[in-house]
C-alpha cells in the first residue's frame, strides 16, 4: 500500500528526487546502480536501528548534529553521491520519522529504475514486475512465504533468486530482492504491482509527446529523437501526433517540460510582449 505523506514530508520527499533526478541524467548506469545498493542498505539500517532513526529524522536538533550523524557513522561506508542524498535526507523536515525511510527507499528504487532507463529496458522492466505480481497474487502461501519476517532475510532472498534466475532483467530481480529484505510487513505481490507502476512513471520521463503541423519523415524522426536523447542524456521514444493549427514547426513535451517551436507559439509570444 502506498504511504500518504504529510506536507511536510512531500516537500521534502520532491526536494530529494529533484536532487536524484539531476545527479541520474549524468550519471552512468554502474554509478547509479551502486547509488541504489547504497541506498537501500541505509534505509535497511535506520529500519532495524529505531533510535538512529529518531535522531536522523528529530525536528529538535539542530540541521548539522543530524547531518554530522550521517557522515559520522556512514562517511567511508557509501558512495559519495549516496552520503550526499542521505545527508539531505537528515537535514530535511519530515512530519514522522517512517517518512524519511520511505522517502529512502523511495530514491533507491528510483536510482535502480534509472539503471533500466540509461539502457532502454525501462518497458520489460515494468512488464516483469507487473506480471510478477500476478503471479503472485495467485500464489498465496508462496507470497506469504517470502513476506516472513520470521525466517532469515538472506533465505527468503536466496528463494526470490531461484524463482528469478533466468527469468528477469537484474533491475527486476534487484528491486524485488530488495523489497524481501526488508518487507516491513508488505506483501510481495503488492509491492511488485507498486513497482511497476514507479516503472510506468519513469518510463513517461523517456517519452515525448510531440505535435507537428506537418507529418515527419522517418529521417526528421530520428533526428528529433537523436537530439531529444542527447538533451537529456537518456533514451527518449517519440509520439507524434498531427496538429495543424500549430502553423508550422513543432510542441515537444518531456515529462513536466514543454519546448514550442511551433509558428502559433511565437506569435503568441509577440503578441505578449506587445504594448496593450
Amino acid at each position: 500500500m502506498a504511504v500518504v505523506l504529510q506536507a511536510t514530508s512531500r516537500e521534502s520527499l520532491a526536494g530529494l528526487r529533484a536532487r536524484l533526478d539531476a545527479y541520474a541524467d549524468g550519471a552512468g548506469a554502474a554509478d547509479l546502480d551502486r547509488l541504489g545498493e547504497d541506498l537501500f542498505a541505509v534505509t535497511r539500517l535506520i529500519v532495524a536501528q529505531r533510535p538512529l532513526r529518531r535522531s536522523l529524522a528529530d525536528p529538535g536538533a539542530p540541521e548539522q548534529a543530524r547531518t554530522g550523524l550521517v557522515r559520522g557513522l556512514l562517511g567511508e561506508r557509501i558512495s559519495a553521491q549516496a552520503l550526499e542524498l542521505v545527508s539531505a535526507a537528515a537535514a530535511a523536515r519530515w512530519s514522522r520519522s517512517i517518512d524519511l525511510v520511505e522517502a529512502l527507499e523511495l530514491q533507491a528504487r528510483q536510482a535502480v529504475l534509472a539503471v533500466a532507463e540509461k539502457t532502454g529496458g525501462l518497458d520489460d522492466v515494468e512488464d516483469e514486475l507487473f506480471r510478477f505480481g500476478r503471479i503472485l497474487n495467485r500464489e498465496p502461501e508462496l507470497t506469504a512465504l517470502l513476506a516472513d519476517e520470521s525466517s532469515p532475510a538472506e533465505g527468503r532472498a536466496a528463494l526470490l533468486d531461484r524463482l528469478l534466475r533466468g527469468k528477469t532483467s537484474p533491475v527486476t530481480a534487484t528491486l524485488l530482492r530488495q523489497t524481501v529484505l526488508a518487507p516491513r510487513g508488505r506483501h510481495l505481490d503488492l509491492a511488485a504491482e507498486e513497482l511497476a507502476e514507479l516503472a510506468a512513471a519513469r518510463r513517461e520521463r523517456s517519452v515525448a509527446r510531440v505535435r507537428s503541423a506537418a507529418r515527419l519523415t522517418p529521417d526528421q524522426e530520428q533526428r528529433l529523437a537523436d537530439s531529444l536523447t542527447r538533451l537529456y542524456g537518456r533514451p527518449i521514444s517519440l509520439q507524434i501526433e498531427l496538429d495543424e493549427s500549430l502553423l508550422g514547426g513543432l510542441v515537444v513535451t518531456v515529462g513536466g517540460e514543454v519546448i514550442d517551436g511551433s509558428v502559433a507559439g511565437r506569435v503568441a509570444a509577440a503578441r505578449r510582449t506587445l504594448p496593450s
